[in-house]
């Protein structure tokens, strides 16, 4: 008999992240999970915890070897190893094809198909999440700096042009963090994650006011 799923999933997964960048590491992957499971309990539909969990530890399993330019899409390519290992672990079909839909659909990509199950919605909420808040900006900040200057991007300046005046337009500016967040927390499917979204946007406006302070706009308090 197999092992619970999500503790399989987690022994499975962790492997692939050994060569992660922060924005995408195993942590991502548990604070994804525990969101996820967070908003599960808060939902009034039935949902599938252990298909939920192992979605949330093998959702980004790809990530690296996109970022190395080995694969061109971490959602496809994730979504069939994660089937071929939990198939090797006798994990049933129909379990194994809930999962797939998940990782199929979690990202914010236009190519990204839409989640249809309670759980896909789950998981594409909690992913979307970890790019809100407090730990979500700082998160943010790691991909900005993972992209500055590769493969021909411009760097980012942690700056804001419309007050500085010194910005190029040609350089995405720290307002690219709260763009970002945002369309996130536009997006979320489920009434549990739009309930922590909003907890997370009053805070990021809080944030932002403060940093518009800190550069001189309105002044700092």
């Amino acid at each position: 008999m197999p092992q619970e799923l999500g503790p399989l999933a987690r022994e499975l997964s962790l492997s692939y992240y050994e060569d992660a960048l922060p924005a995408h590491d195993r942590f991502h992957a548990n604070r994804v999970r525990d969101v996820a499971i967070r908003l599960a309990n808060e939902c009034e539909n039935s949902v599938d915890r252990d298909v939920l969990s192992a979605a949330a530890w093998l959702h980004d399993i790809g990530r690296p070897r996109e970022r190395e330019g080995k694969i061109d899409n971490h959602d496809e390519w994730g979504t069939a190893e994660a089937a071929a290992l939990l198939a090797d672990e006798g994990v049933s079909t129909e379990r194994i094809a809930a999962i797939k839909h998940c990782i199929r659909t979690h990202s914010i990509r236009s190519s990204s198909p839409e989640p249809e199950t309670i759980e896909a919605k789950l998981l594409f909420d909690a992913d979307k999440l970890d790019a809100a808040g407090a730990r979500g900006l700082i998160r943010m900040a790691c991909i900005v700096g993972e992209r500055s200057g590769r493969a021909g991007e411009k760097y980012a300046v942690i700056d804001d042009s419309t007050a500085s005046g010194m910005v190029s337009p040609d350089f995405p500016d720290v307002s690219l963090l709260r763009e970002w967040a945002e369309e996130r927390l536009d997006r979320l499917y489920t009434s549990p994650g739009r309930r922590l979204g909003e907890s997370r946007r009053r805070f990021m406006d809080e944030f932002f006011t403060q940093f518009t302070g800190e550069i001189g706009v309105a002044g700092e308090k």
